[in-house]
């Protein structure tokens, strides 16, 4: 792929998509944003000019809008897509189920459609471990049984079923499922970070904001579960980390070609109370919390084997917990309100 191709990132606005766009433009590439804000805002596009030198193109729609698509794939050439549009809470699908589904697969398949009459034929897409549901063991390897716990994950082993049909009925789509475990931090220079719509559904964010005074206390989702503390244990990886997992599953796609599933995770577990512990570090500040009742869809454990993403894309993560503690508190202290407020200089 030559340098300055052009990649169609669907859901580029958003926290994951405006770190892999920087991810690119330092890799060479050019991205094309498409998002439909629903979950994001369109000022990241002057922190990735900021942070960059050059400002994004920007297609401000819907992944389930067909018409917008195909003219999307008629006006540019593209080399492939990283498809990151999507929702992505657990409780929030348990309570959504038709809306999950819609969003998520029907707007997957609509992609799908345009990328085959524009004659493009290679796509990173964002999976979860949440595919793997609660794991018999840990840490959790490629070949376990999908068997998720909620509907969130059920939408994602629904597409990637649909992308092994497509692959086995034509050998010239290439595919990266990457099954990301739990992204957090900010890029270093506090640009840019995860600024969710309303109240957050996941756990960084939420303890982000109450220790910048946004919000009052954290609650903790069952202390009751299986694990040294009794808080879930999640494998948290930085999001530049996860950035460059997305360019390297794009490299290798490229140059190899097939179809490529990997976790992209550290292999390293931690519970909330030690997330809470690890933020206080990085920020200086207690975070007050109290126990409540489990979450429906929540398991106890789960993280990654890292070591096929090593082997096969020569992909590594890099960044400890204490380094994606202190990047989120960078971007969140000096952005206490997202990019609705300050400026993040």
């Amino acid at each position: 792929m030559s340098d300055a191709s052009n990649i169609l990132v669907t859901g580029g606005a958003g926290f994951i998509g405006a770190h892999t766009c920087e991810a690119l433009v330092r890799a060479g590439f050019r991205p094309v944003i498409y998002d439909n804000l629903s979950n994001s805002n369109a000022a990241v596009l002057d922190r990735l000019e900021r942070l960059t030198g050059s400002r994004p193109a920007f297609i401000h729609a819907d992944i389930r809008d067909a018409h917008q698509l195909e003219r999307v794939f008629t006006d540019t050439s593209f080399d492939a897509v990283i498809h990151l549009a999507g929702l992505k809470a657990v409780g929030e699908s348990v309570e959504q189920p038709l809306h999950y589904y819609d969003v998520n697969v029907t707007g997957t398949l609509t992609l799908l459609a345009a990328m085959r009459q524009g004659n493009v034929r290679t796509l990173v897409f964002s999976s979860s471990a949440t595919v793997y549901g609660d794991p018999a063991t840990v840490p959790i390897h490629e070949d376990f049984p999908r068997q998720p716990t909620n509907p969130y994950g059920r939408t994602k082993m629904v597409v990637e079923d649909i992308l092994a049909d497509l692959a086995g009925s034509d050998p010239d789509w290439r595919f990266a499922l990457l099954r990301y475990f739990n992204p957090i931090g900010a890029h270093e220079s506090g640009l840019i970070g995860e600024d969710p719509s309303g109240i957050p559904g996941n756990l960084l964010p939420y303890v982000a904001q109450v220790a910048v005074g946004r919000r009052q206390e954290l609650s903790v989702f069952g202390n009751d579960y299986p694990t040294p503390d009794g808080t879930g244990v999640r494998d948290y990886i930085h999001v530049v980390d996860l950035a460059e997992g997305h360019i390297a599953a794009l490299t290798h796609l490229t140059a190899q070609g097939g179809f490529v599933t990997t976790n992209l995770g550290t292999g390293n577990g931690f519970s909330v109370l030690e997330i809470v512990q690890a933020f206080e570090r990085a920020s200086g500040r207690r975070i007050p919390l109290r126990f409540a009742p489990r979450r429906p869809g929540d398991i106890a454990a789960c993280y990654a084997d890292p070591s096929h993403a090593n082997r096969l894309l020569g992909w590594k993560a890099l960044r400890d917990i204490d380094t994606m503690c202190a990047d989120a508190w960078r971007w969140q202290s000096r952005n206490p309100h997202g990019y609705g407020g300050k400026d993040g200089s």
